[in-house]
């Protein structure tokens, strides 16, 4: 139960490699907040987890194999975190950067496209914001964190309540 079957470092490189392939993964799979997760999104997540458990410890099953993983990952998403901080070209090719959906109200076709979104997202954000008809939104943006901000074109902002989701002090 205590005893490595295979070295320490293979594991930790084994976790290392898999915790980076899965954060590509779950990159170019596009922005979403974790409340808009679907069914499927959810399904894949634990069928990930699944799928890379034995390639991140190998034959080890023992209990310092499973925890080392899980340490070795800790890790990385911490390292992870303070280095997209730190480099702001990290953090875009991480996070990514915020993509224009709505101009002077033309949904502009080829970014709800490429981020795999649909005119009926896009007008429950409008309704969320207070926004009925497309003409009177000024600006509509999907964020990095997956929520879509609303511009309308008139003075009055409807501003919609949200969590913070952690605030790290350095």
């Amino acid at each position: 139960m205590l005893s490595l079957t295979i070295p320490a470092w293979d594991i930790a490189l084994r976790t290392a490699v898999v915790y980076l392939v899965v954060l590509v993964g779950m990159r170019l799979a596009g922005k979403r907040e974790m409340g808009q997760m679907t069914i499927f999104d959810l399904v894949l997540l634990l069928l990930i987890a699944n799928a890379v458990q034995n390639a991140m410890v190998g034959p080890d099953t023992s209990l310092v194999g499973g925890l080392l993983a899980a340490l070795v990952l800790l890790m990385l998403n911490a390292l992870v975190a303070r280095l997209r901080l730190r480099w702001p070209r990290l953090r875009r090719a991480i996070e990514g950067s915020p993509t224009l959906l709505v101009l002077h109200g033309a949904v502009i076709e080829e970014h709800l496209r490429r981020e795999g979104l649909d005119l009926d997202t896009l007008q429950a954000a409008f309704r969320e914001h207070g926004i009925a008809e497309i003409s009177k939104v000024e600006m509509a943006v999907l964020e990095i964190d997956g929520s879509i901000s609303v511009v309308p074109t008139d003075e009055h902002t409807k501003h919609v309540r949200r969590k913070v989701r952690a605030i790290h002090h350095a």
